[in-house]
Formats: C-alpha cells, sequence, structure tokens
C-alpha cells in the first residue's frame, strides 16, 4: 500500500499566490459513481480514504457540489464542454457529442488548456467509453495512455442480478491489485509523472471503480468485516409521497431495486464491495499524488478530485443513479495547490460545471465567455465566500433539480413536484411540495430552472425518458398510465 509523504503535502502556504512567474500543472482525477461516501465527506460512516482525505486537508472541499446529470455521458459531456445538457441535449450514454451537429466543435476543456500552451495527458475514464475510435477523428489529448477498464474478473459472474448484465456485479474472488484496471491507469500516471512531463502539463487520471462490477481483492474486503458493514438508511415508504413520474428517470435499469438486495441477502454484500472499491481506488489516488510529490510537482500542481455522480445503494428502493435525489447528484469535488486554502471546506451548492471556468482562473488564462459555470475562485480563497446561484441537475428534458444550501426543489416533466428541507431532513424522506406555506419557497426555485432545454439530442439512446404530447417513453417503449412499478 502507498505510504503517503502526509507531512509533506500538508507543509505548504495557508494560499499560494495565483501570480505565479509559469502556468501552474494541472492533475484532473475523475472516480466513476463515486458518491460521498469518502471519511472527509462523512457519507458513510466506516469509509476509509486516508489520501483523498489529505488531499482535501492540503486544499478546499465542497461538501454540497453536484452534477448536471447523474449518468457518465450526459455528465462528463458537461463539465468537459462547459455546457448544461438541458443546453445540448446529450441526456443519455449515447450520443458522443462529437457526432451532433452544432456541437461537433465545441471546444473543451483539454483542448481549451492546450490551445493556451498545456501539454495534454489521459489515461482511464474522462470522457464517456473508451478511446477505441476518437484518436482518429476527434483531437482530446495529446498523449494517451490505458483505457478504462475492469480488469481481472471471475469466470461466472459472482451474483445472479434479475437482470443479467455482466457489469452489474460485486463481490471478491482470488487475483491481484495489478490486474485491476484503475491500478494499470495509475501505474501511467505514475510513469507519466517519473519521465518528467512537458510542462505546464494536464494529466487526467480517470478511475472506473466504485462503478459496477464491484470487484476487489480480499484485502481491501477486509478492511469491512462483514458483521460489522453498516447499511444505508431505509425506509419502505420513502416513495409513498413521491410522484409516480419519479419512477420514469429510472423506469427499468440493469442495477436492481433494493428488495431484490433484501430478499437475496445481497445488501450488505453490495454496500461492502463498494466501500471496499472505493478504498482501492482511494490508494491508487495515493499513488498518483505520491509521484506528483517525488518528482517535485507539489507546488506547482492545481489538483482537482471529483466524481461525475453519485450512487444509491438502497436508499429510495433502488440501486444506481438517474435519479434527482442527493444520494445521485452529489458529488465529492477537491481543490488543492496554487490559489486555493488549505483546510477550507465550502457548504455552498457548487456545480461540476463549475471546474471548467474555475481552471482558466486558476492558470491565469483568458476567460471563455460561453462557459455556463461559476468560477470557484472566491470560495476557493475564502470557503464562506456567499455564491447566489444554486446547482441545478437535469436527467432528460424537463426533469430538473434545483439545490441550495438548505433546499432541494425538483420539477418534473409532467409538472409534479418534490420540495425537502434538507437541513431538517438529509434524507428526504418528508416531501414538503404540497405544503401552501411554502408556495413562495417553490417559486423562487422554480425561477432557476433551466430556461434552454433542448429535446434529446439525434442519435440518442440508453437512459434515454421522452414526454412527448402528455405521453412518457422510457428507452423507446411507452410507459401506460397502469403500468405497475417493476420491482426487480
Amino acid at each position: 500500500m502507498v505510504r503517503l509523504a502526509l507531512g509533506a503535502l500538508l507543509a505548504l502556504p495557508c494560499i499560494v499566490s495565483i501570480a505565479l512567474a509559469e502556468k501552474p500543472n494541472i492533475l484532473f482525477i475523475a472516480i466513476d459513481d463515486q458518491n460521498d461516501w469518502i471519511g472527509c465527506f462523512g457519507g458513510h460512516p466506516q469509509a476509509q480514504t486516508p489520501y483523498i482525505d489529505t488531499l482535501a486537508a492540503r486544499g478546499t472541499m465542497f461538501n454540497n457540489a453536484h452534477c448536471q446529470a447523474p449518468l457518465c455521458n450526459s455528465s462528463r459531456t458537461s463539465l468537459l464542454t462547459g455546457l448544461r445538457p438541458s443546453t445540448t441535449g446529450i441526456h443519455g450514454l449515447a450520443p458522443w457529442f462529437r457526432d451532433v451537429e452544432g456541437l461537433s466543435d465545441l471546444v473543451t476543456l483539454p483542448q481549451y488548456l492546450r490551445n493556451n500552451g498545456y501539454t495534454t495527458y489521459s489515461t482511464g475514464k474522462i470522457f464517456h467509453g473508451g478511446y477505441g475510435r476518437r484518436p482518429k477523428k476527434d483531437d482530446e489529448f495529446d498523449h494517451l495512455g490505458p483505457a478504462a477498464s475492469v480488469g481481472a474478473k471471475p469466470k461466472q459472474k459472482l451474483v445472479q442480478t434479475p437482470n443479467p448484465h455482466p457489469l452489474v456485479d460485486w463481490g471478491t474472488f482470488p487475483h491481484r491489485d495489478e490486474d485491476r484496471g484503475d491500478y494499470q491507469v495509475a501505474s501511467w500516471a505514475v510513469k507519466t509523472l517519473n519521465e518528467k512531463p512537458k510542462e505546464p502539463f494536464f494529466l487526467s487520471v480517470g478511475f472506473f471503480l466504485p462503478h459496477v462490477p464491484c470487484y476487489a481483492t480480499q484485502q481491501w474486503f477486509d478492511l469491512y468485516p462483514e458483521d460489522e458493514v453498516q447499511l444505508p438508511t431505509f425506509a419502505a415508504n420513502d416513495r409513498d409521497d413521491t410522484p409516480r413520474f419519479s419512477w420514469y428517470l429510472h423506469w427499468k435499469l440493469p442495477e436492481p431495486r433494493q428488495k431484490f438486495l433484501a430478499e437475496s441477502g445481497e445488501w450488505k454484500n453490495l454496500v461492502r464491495s463498494y466501500l471496499a472499491c472505493t478504498s482501492f481506488v482511494d490508494a491508487q489516488v495515493g499513488r498518483v499524488m505520491e509521484a506528483l510529490e517525488k518528482n517535485g510537482y507539489a507546488n506547482n500542481t492545481v489538483i482537482v478530485l471529483w466524481s461525475d455522480h453519485g450512487w444509491h445503494l438502497g436508499e429510495k428502493g433502488i440501486t444506481g443513479k438517474n435519479t434527482l435525489w442527493d444520494r445521485s447528484t452529489r458529488v465529492p469535488l477537491i481543490f488543492a495547490g496554487p490559489g486555493v486554502a488549505i483546510h477550507g471546506k465550502c457548504e455552498q451548492p457548487v456545480e461540476l460545471l463549475d471546474i471548467y471556468p474555475t481552471l482558466i482562473d486558476l492558470c491565469g488564462l483568458p476567460a471563455k465567455a460561453d462557459l455556463e459555470g461559476l468560477t470557484l475562485s472566491p470560495q476557493l480563497q475564502d470557503a464562506n465566500a456567499k455564491r447566489e446561484q444554486p446547482a441545478i441537475t437535469t436527467h432528460n428534458q424537463g426533469n430538473h433539480a434545483v439545490r441550495t444550501k438548505r433546499w432541494r426543489y425538483i420539477h418534473y416533466a409532467d409538472g409534479s413536484e418534490e420540495l425537502y428541507d434538507m437541513q431538517a431532513d438529509p434524507q428526504e424522506m418528508t416531501n414538503l411540495a404540497a405544503k401552501p406555506e411554502l408556495g413562495d419557497m417553490k417559486k423562487e426555485l422554480s425561477a432557476w430552472l433551466p430556461k434552454v432545454d433542448v429535446h434529446a439530442a439525434p442519435g440518442s439512446a440508453h437512459r434515454i425518458l421522452t414526454y412527448d404530447n402528455d405521453i412518457p417513453v422510457w428507452e423507446g417503449k411507452v410507459i401506460h398510465k397502469d403500468d405497475p412499478i417493476p420491482e426487480l
């Protein structure tokens, strides 16, 4: 296991001046499907993530950060183009935005950095999917390492889920950490740093876990003894006061419902597997951070760590993402390095969309006028700096969540609503939308709903819900008003 020089990482000035003689390097770390089950974020009391915790201590963490879409492709496209899903129409796992007329020439974050003097490196999952066809006709990075992969896997699925999707699996089996895809991604990043990349560099490192299949070696499971694992909060009647339309956002998915987990005895195993994978990825983050320190880059590198969306593990009766509740939209977000206060903890609502303009600011580059996010520079210097705009998450046209410091407001395409007081009810158990005395609050929050809300882009597929002419259609099939809600 990595032994990170914690003291050296923390022995930095409170705020390193942005006015550097040279542009800072950027280490851009993405973790797939990672909710707030990280030690410093407090999402699960047993989560063990010492290296991410150390990174947070040497920078500023955002405790109320949210994705723009609770799905890989739409979230990552939004972050890397600086535009909302409601603006681009990228709502599903397809299409790749470069294949969409009107979007093909968008300048992504790595391209903008390269246009301003950066050498760009990437490995693992940054954009959605692999690199199979992109280098042939697209030009996102100068240097590519290994693509995201599961790595070692058992000969047969370990868990027989209702939908036998090969990726929906979890548990442990005899294998080595070195054979995991994320280990190889970290190794390439370490090798790149050891070879002294051309500065200023943008090194993006995308980890696949804890995305399913949640496989890890036994040593990571041993951190979470089976008889001690704590399950997340769950109430059988939790969805009784939520609109039927809320089910349409995840009508039929490969990920099983909580009912299956409980009846099959797999709930604790899934929770344990997710935690084990989270700790394994944390160790890979530590390996990369150690290489950054060893090669003398720590003082002149902006580090940003983020996840594309959260993940349910039984809460609200489901597993997976594809919802507009906190468990699905809230993500870890940490900045560290030049221009960033240490030990910062920001409670203001922020968005992944803000990363693009923030990096432009931290690197002293010309502003890019068409970005829809806001720079986080004020909060990176003073975590209590006021931010007027809430965080907004979209999942398919017409379905949006507005998150302030206190409130979560959800508006579905059919006009149904949810409203939660996140201070009094952080688990979102009681929908307050029908209370007349909160009508003004709903009106205030609804004013933030996107004014531009385009239909799904041509070629959209997978996890696509449309509501044209008041007819809900999930992945091409009509949902009738008397169709029973799928239980598994």
